[in-house]
């Protein structure tokens, strides 16, 4: 409600550009540009979804502005040559017509490129020191280079000005080439662009004033910044406002962030972080320099939001992945629809484990439909279409939803006293609070629903599920625990001696484990997968002892990059010790023998074990099913983990996928929408 978040819905006037409220989308790399740098219009279907849902301020992911030396992806934006101008300014066209406010991200990649992506070429830096742990070594760049670079900023600059950016953003935090100059860990040239503060602040000076140069004086400069780099030697938020000194001039809008490539898990908020927990970054640097700041870091909630800019912490609140799993989150907040709100769970899966981890396009565990939005709503079926949903578990709530929302009668069995099946139940865990969100979503999204039915404490059997003369039948009781059949392994876990991630979060909410209680005691994990690294997150903090195995080669190998270096820090922190190409043999009431990689037979003994070695479908009733209905016209849908155990993600996707379901079985059509 707009009168009871006043601050979020204040307009905001920087030179020429005033913003119509407070919420800005940061700039977030998706993959989806063509693959000559020119933006695509899924790029502009997904910016418009965010600018139709009253954002503010859109920030468009970091542009090159040296191909392809400066190039940090295989599809990024391009805006070194006009040929780029017509498809931008389409861009821009399309976002004023909601009122929304545009800028766009202008970068160069430097140490951060890939030789295998800019055609074989050596990266190039302020110095020969790769840009994260274990990169390529780039070559220094030479004076002449650096000039020219300079150049480039500000004709880069002046081409978004002629597109129709309101404002343009300079990119000197992240390890990317600009921060590779600011900050110590990067720089050691003895030259004019090394040493002092004032030395390793001169390329980027030099860019703010060719880029006011270029674009005049009516324009909106806005520099983003690693406040503080969370590196050792890296520069801390102290240093930062004191080389912001030299920096000040002609910035118009300090977008505060934080991290390197090194510490990503602060730069892109690690799950565990708290709702605005940077603001005081964004803090210290308007109280220096008086000038309006964006303060970012796992914003969700609309009161932590109308807060933070109550007590004058920052002016400009920035949502990135909050606004990938919510694009209509400012229209939501502003018509009392909060209990709508489909909140980001920081998982890190679909968006930094897709485009970063592994070079794909981004999507969301929770929003299964990033670019497009919910579009399928203006569809309904053709004619009646009972279907009944084993199992209220995510991706069985999407799959409910989505098909009650195309109006189907939609019935849906659930075993337990609640919806939300594993995410419900992990999200018992400190660290993992935030994916009850989700859950709590689907459980007000179904409610909106009058052809929707959820029955709770309710064992699907075949006789039950023909009570509802099902068209549909969906099958999604999800995962149990995997137990291999490995000597002792059962017997353990049946006796108690031996937990599952099941036992451990049963005995957390039971408070079994205090913290007095986890001092100093030896706790033995098998499995390195995400589930291991959840059990090791909650004892190594605790001041047990911990310890690790896995039979790949790196434990969280499968993990997204975010928390890889989350766990980095909290191994190396807690002196968590791992065991990798390990595997287990037997199981013993108080240890586990193991083979290492040599051949040699060992015993790790515990006071705590745990077996994590993953989680297997769950089908008590399928084949039933498949032979009740064999010679019926009902069709039998399976998805989620009862397919196969993986991620939240693939169910969500799985569940919206009803819609060709639909389609498939004459109920349908889907082609206006495609």
């Amino acid at each position: 409600m707009k009168d009871k978040y006043t601050h979020i819905f204040e307009p905001l006037t920087v030179r020429t550009m005033t913003i119509k409220n407070r919420i800005c989308m940061m700039p977030m790399g998706t993959n989806y540009g063509e693959q000559n740098g020119e933006m695509s219009f899924l790029h502009i279907d997904y910016y418009r979804q965010r600018a139709k849902g009253g954002t503010g301020l859109l920030i468009v992911e970091n542009a090159n502005v040296d191909f392809p030396q400066g190039s940090n992806g295989t599809t990024q934006l391009r805006i070194d040559h006009d040929n780029y101008l017509p498809r931008l300014y389409k861009f821009c066209e399309d976002m004023h017509r909601y009122g929304t406010k545009v800028s766009i991200q202008i970068n160069h990649a430097g140490a951060s490129a890939m030789s295998s992506r800019i055609g074989g070429l050596q990266p190039v830096s302020a110095s020969n020191i790769p840009s994260k742990t274990g990169g390529a070594t780039p070559r220094p760049l030479t004076k002449d280079e650096i000039l020219a670079i300079v150049k480039k900023y500000g004709e880069a600059a002046k081409r978004a000005q002629t597109a129709g950016f309101d404002a343009v953003e300079i990119h000197a935090g992240h390890s990317y080439l600009i921060s590779q100059f600011l900050s110590p860990v990067y720089n050691d040239r003895t030259d004019e662009f090394g040493g002092s503060i004032e030395n390793r602040t001169r390329f980027c000076r030099m860019i703010i004033d060719e880029v006011r140069s270029q674009i005049g004086p009516h324009m909106p400069i806005m520099l983003r910044l690693s406040a503080d780099e969370f590196v050792k030697g890296g520069n801390t938020l102290e240093d930062t406002l004191k080389y912001l000194e030299y920096l000040n001039d002609e910035v118009d809008i300090f977008d505060v962030s934080c991290g390197l490539n090194d510490s990503i898990q602060y730069q892109i908020d690690a799950n565990y972080m708290k709702d605005g927990w940077r603001s005081y970054m964004a803090k210290a640097v308007k109280e220096k320099f008086g000038k309006p700041v964006i303060s970012m870091g796992n914003y969700r909630d609309p009161q932590v939001v109308e807060d933070t800019l109550a007590r004058g912490d920052c002016d400009l609140i920035g949502m990135g992945r909050g606004l990938i799993a919510e694009p209509n989150w400012v229209h939501k907040v502003a018509n009392d629809q909060e209990c709508m709100l489909r909140k980001c769970i920081s998982c890190n899966i679909g968006c930094a484990g897709n485009r970063i981890g592994v070079n794909r396009p981004i999507r969301c565990t929770v929003n299964p439909a990033v670019p497009e939005g919910d579009i399928y709503k203006a569809l309904k079926v053709n004619k009646n279409c009972n279907v009944v949903v084993v199992g209220a578990g995510t991706a069985g709530m999407e799959a409910a939803c989505t098909a009650a929302e195309v109006g189907c009668n939609v019935f849906v069995l659930e075993k337990n006293d609640h919806i939300g099946g594993l995410s419900t139940f992990i999200s018992d865990l400190p660290s993992k609070t935030r994916m009850k969100d989700f859950p709590k979503y689907l459980e007000a999204r179904a409610a909106r629903l009058k052809n929707l039915y959820i029955f709770l404490n309710t064992e699907a059997t075949v006789d039950k599920i023909k009570q509802f003369k099902p068209d549909i039948i969906v099958n999604s009781p999800g995962s149990v625990p995997l137990v291999p059949p490995i000597k002792g392994l059962k017997e353990n876990i049946d006796a108690g001696n031996v937990n599952t991630i099941f036992g451990m979060i049963n005995n957390v909410n039971a408070g079994k484990y205090p913290e007095e209680a986890c001092q100093s005691k030896k706790v033995v994990v098998v499995g390195g997968g995400s589930v291991g690294l959840d059990v090791i997150e909650y004892f190594a903090p605790r001041g047990a002892e911990c310890t690790i195995i896995d039979m790949l080669p790196q434990i969280g190998m499968l993990a997204d990059p975010i928390t890889k270096c989350s766990m980095r820090e909290t191994h190396d922190k807690y002196g968590v010790k791992e065991y990798v190409n390990t595997a287990l043999q037997e199981v013993n009431e108080n240890a586990f023998t193991v083979k290492l990689p040599d051949g040699t037979i060992q015993d790790l003994t515990f006071d705590y074990g745990f077996n994590c070695l993953g989680m297997r479908s769950n089908n008590p009733i399928l084949p039933e099913l498949q032979e009740a209905f064999a010679d019926t016209h009902t069709y039998i849908y399976t998805i989620g983990d009862s397919v196969r155990a993986r991620r939240i993600m693939e169910g969500t996707m799985e569940g919206r996928a009803i819609l060709n379901v639909l389609e498939s079985q004459g109920y349908l059509h889907l082609e206006p929408l495609e």
